[in-house]
């Protein structure tokens, strides 16, 4: 069957929509609920999440690591301008709606409203409407009380959204792999944002190691992939945000201080990172070059493209940006969203569930992807103009390498991370005694933070790196 793709003259989209399905529906939604999925191969995807708190970092109801109430920012105007905005620019295309506990449950009016208008969003757009527990809940709450709440939530937005509504996935942060196996097991649920790629000390902690586009987690470490059916979990690991991956390579961020940041290691489609702390036209640049390595480049390599966004709802009235007036926020991501439809015109806005849904009808096991990324600095930052990096991942290992195309030196490896060897997570951890780093760190790493993290050439790795290597990219050592 063909796919359908997205235009700015199609009412819903192009994530779900195959052969005309609007045509001889009483209802326009009806195909969402269907078991047709749209076919990952030749599709450039989306996600993009809206996120409603009560207060910055929070893990549950009663633990805030920020506190402060965030009421002001979250108007109905506000979130109903954000949603407008983004379906100026794509109209037909569907976000995630990611509460946190405290934003299910706050009884002030603001809020109420706010949930009643996603609900609405849900009805007319198919959008989805998901728990986001904060980004850090598995660095301070123990597992089984992660797991309790995830189903409270689930109750919570079933009956706020009514129709026995129940979202594909789960905007998690980072979450372990028991919590992973309890939304696959126990609520049927079999998406979730549970990984942030790269993240290593950066908003107080990180968990580097993975890979950076879907993959089924093991039951040892939320950041492995299952090597086979005794450690599989059927629970789509997603990332939040695309990351330029030569900013990737800083751990955390220096050079300076809010708003400039020279070394960003979060640096790519986020709007603080990009649009925060470069402005409207120069932060423009970094979003679009991050997504071009997926859309132009890593399309050719991997079949599809993906780029996955999470904007804070207050981030259209955040303090601490003092040069962000009201309508900064609204200004960039119209801007955006308008840029990417304009440059990808079959781009699909779809939710994160939706789109893990996709890739987990294309790949039923980890055996069968294997992810190629090739980008050159953008010359911003430390996303240096004379560098190149070319990124490899499947099951067993990834791999990454940087030279100077300027002057054509070697690939220099700088991250061999293995999957088949034994990994561990940390034990529950507490608010008194958090678990800041869940990294999964072996042979190299790209933070470069250990004596054996120093760069090598591929011919100084090891005989059995290199034989794992060899059997995946041969041509490497010609």
């Amino acid at each position: 069957m063909e796919r359908r793709t997205f235009c700015k003259s199609s009412l819903l989209g192009g994530a779900a929509v195959l052969a005309d399905p609007l045509i001889g529906k009483s209802n326009p939604l009806d195909f969402l609920t269907s078991n047709k999925i749209a076919p990952l191969m030749g599709g450039r995807f989306v996600t993009f999440c809206i996120m409603i708190r009560t207060s910055p970092w929070e893990v549950s109801r009663d633990i805030k690591l920020i506190n402060r109430d965030e009421g002001f920012a979250h108007t109905l105007e506000v979130v109903r301008s954000l949603r407008e905005t983004f379906a100026k620019n794509a109209p037909g295309g569907r976000l995630t709606w990611g509460f946190t506990m405290n934003a299910l449950e706050d009884k002030r009016q603001n809020y109420a409203d706010i949930r009643k208008y996603a609900t609405e969003c849900q009805y007319k757009y198919g959008d989805e409407i998901s728990y986001f527990p904060g980004y850090f809940p598995a660095m301070y709450l123990p597992r089984e009380r992660i797991n309790r709440e995830m189903t409270e939530a689930l109750q919570r937005i079933t009956s706020m959204v009514g129709r026995g509504y129940r979202p594909k996935g789960i905007m998690g942060g980072f979450l372990s792999a028991n919590n992973l196996a309890y939304l696959a097991e126990k609520e049927n649920i079999h998406v979730a944002h549970a990984v942030i790629w790269s993240q290593h000390e950066t908003d107080g902690g990180g968990a580097d190691g993975s890979p950076s586009y879907p993959f089924y987690p093991s039951r040892e470490h939320f950041c492995k992939p299952a090597q086979g059916k005794s450690d599989f979990i059927d629970c789509v690991n997603l990332d939040g945000w695309s990351v330029d991956f030569l900013c990737a390579l800083q751990s955390g961020n220096v050079w300076g201080t809010t708003p400039f940041n020279g070394a960003a290691s979060r640096r790519g489609v986020g709007p603080i990172e990009s649009y925060g702390d470069w402005g409207l036209d120069i932060g423009h640049y970094s979003v679009m070059h991050t997504q071009s390595i997926h859309f132009d480049r890593g399309f050719e390599l991997n079949g599809f493209g993906w780029i996955p966004n999470i904007w804070e709802a207050a981030l259209v009235k955040i303090p601490e940006r003092k040069n962000w007036d009201d309508t900064f926020a609204l200004r960039a991501l119209d801007k955006w969203v308008g840029a990417t439809v304009q440059r990808w015109p079959d781009v699909q806005f779809i939710t994160f569930g939706e789109y893990g849904e996709i890739w987990r009808s294309h790949y039923r096991d980890n055996s069968q992807w294997n992810y190629r990324f090739e980008e050159k600095g953008l010359g911003i930052g430390n996303s240096w103009g004379n560098e190149e990096i070319k990124w490899y991942m499947n099951k067993e290992f990834r791999l990454a390498t940087v030279r100077n195309w300027h002057k054509n030196t070697p690939d220099m490896v700088v991250d061999f991370t293995r999957y088949d060897l034994p990994a561990e997570e940390p034990r529950d951890p507490s608010l008194e005694k958090p678990v800041k780093d869940w990294s999964l760190m072996n042979t190299m790493n790209q933070k470069g933070l250990r004596p054996q993290d120093k760069p090598v050439l591929l011919a100084e790795l090891g005989n059995t790196e290199k034989d794992m290597i060899a059997r995946h990219y041969p041509g490497l050592f010609k």
